[in-house]
């Protein structure tokens, strides 16, 4: 009796977080489109009726899961913002892959969600088009305050690079496939950037 009023009071505590957690790992080991709603409730766990109390709609579920991904700082972008690592450095970092709570490697989750909804006007590709918009707003200020004279191509260039690479890491399985692309990066940085501003920020 004991033990089954523990339990109902444990379940009870922090149920959207819980959700988004299971929605997390069943959404990165499995697909969006193979997840069922049933399941994340079972992994949860929460009953089906707290699961959509708290989204409607599985549409809801995985805007909701981006949304917080997108905040976690634990996609390509969260390292743009950095404020503690120098422009260059945020730039490299790109080509870095997150850390996970698996054994398998995971993409970008943004670029995964707009597969998995193809049509533009969905919210969720919409979604992932905004983050993805987002990525390059961020890599254009960083090169633009490093003095590239043609910041626009160059953070096209970059992010294209780093959306590449992370999809190969996926395929391959291989954390450390973006040492390739970073290698291309630096290259790229060497060749737009004022000579005087590229020395100052190696070391950085």
């Amino acid at each position: 009796m004991v033990t089954a009023k523990g339990t109902t009071q444990q379940r009870g505590r922090g149920a959207r977080e819980r959700i988004l957690a299971a929605a997390d790992r069943l959404f990165a080991h499995q697909g969006i489109t193979a997840t069922g709603m049933e399941q994340v409730a079972e992994e949860a766990p929460v009953s089906k009726r707290t699961l959509y109390a708290h989204f409607r709609t599985k549409s809801d579920l995985v805007l909701a899961h981006l949304q917080t991904l997108a905040t976690s700082g634990r996609t390509l972008e969260g390292v743009l913002t950095l404020e503690e690592l120098s422009p260059r450095e945020r730039i490299l970092r790109l080509f870095d892959q997150p850390a996970t709570d698996g054994a398998s490697v995971r993409g970008c989750p943004f670029i995964d969600a707009a597969a998995e909804f193809p049509d533009p006007e969905n919210p969720i590709h919409a979604y992932a088009r905004e983050q993805k918009l987002l990525m390059v707003r961020l890599v254009t200020a960083l090169v633009a305050e490093l003095g590239c004279a043609e910041p626009d191509a160059l953070a096209e260039q970059l992010v294209t690079l780093a959306d590449g690479a992370a999809s190969r890491a996926m395929v391959l399985n291989q954390a450390d496939y973006g040492r390739h692309a970073r290698a291309a990066a630096q290259t790229l940085l060497e060749h737009a950037l004022p000579r005087g501003e590229l020395a100052g920020s190696a070391g950085r």
